[in-house]
C-alpha cells in the first residue's frame, strides 16, 4: 500500500465515523422516542441519553460559530495529501458524500440543527433518563 492509498483508507475511515456519528444522532432520537413510548429501559441510559445530548450540542454551536466540521477538515486534507481534491475516486466517499453533504445555504443547516437539538432536549424531558448513581 502506497502513501497515497493510505491516506485515501483514513479518509474513507474518516467519512464511515462522520456517517455513523450522524446515525447515532439522528436514529438516536428516534429510539429514544420510540423506547420511551413502549417502556426500552435502555433508552434511559444517562450516559447514553447525556452522550447524545453533547454530539447534538456540538453540532449546533459549531453551526451558530460558522465553523466546519472537524471531521469534514480532516477528511479534505487526508484527501488532498493523497492528492486528490475531496470526495472522489472511492467507492465509499462517493456515496457517502452524496448522503452527507448537501449544498444548501449555511443558514438553513443553522435552523436545522437549532431545531433537531431543541428536540433533543425536550426529549430528556418526555423521556426522563435514570439518574447517574
Amino acid at each position: 500500500m502506497n502513501s497515497s492509498d493510505f491516506y485515501l483508507l483514513l479518509a474513507d475511515l474518516i467519512l464511515i465515523t462522520h456517517a455513523l456519528f450522524v446515525v447515532f444522532v439522528v436514529v438516536g432520537l428516534i429510539l429514544i422516542l420510540i423506547g420511551g413510548a413502549c417502556s426500552w429501559s435502555w433508552v434511559r441510559n444517562p450516559l447514553l441519553r447525556l452522550s447524545h445530548l453533547f454530539a447534538i450540542g456540538f453540532v449546533v454551536i459549531q453551526s451558530w460559530l460558522g465553523a466546519i466540521c472537524p471531521l469534514t477538515m480532516w477528511e479534505n486534507m487526508l484527501r488532498k495529501k493523497a492528492g486528490g481534491v475531496g470526495y472522489q475516486d472511492t467507492f465509499i466517499s462517493y456515496w457517502f458524500e452524496k448522503l452527507l453533504y448537501y449544498q444548501l445555504p449555511q443558514w438553513i443547516f443553522v435552523v436545522a440543527y437549532t431545531l433537531f437539538g431543541a428536540l433533543v432536549l425536550v426529549s430528556w424531558f418526555w423521556v426522563r433518563p435514570r439518574s447517574f448513581r
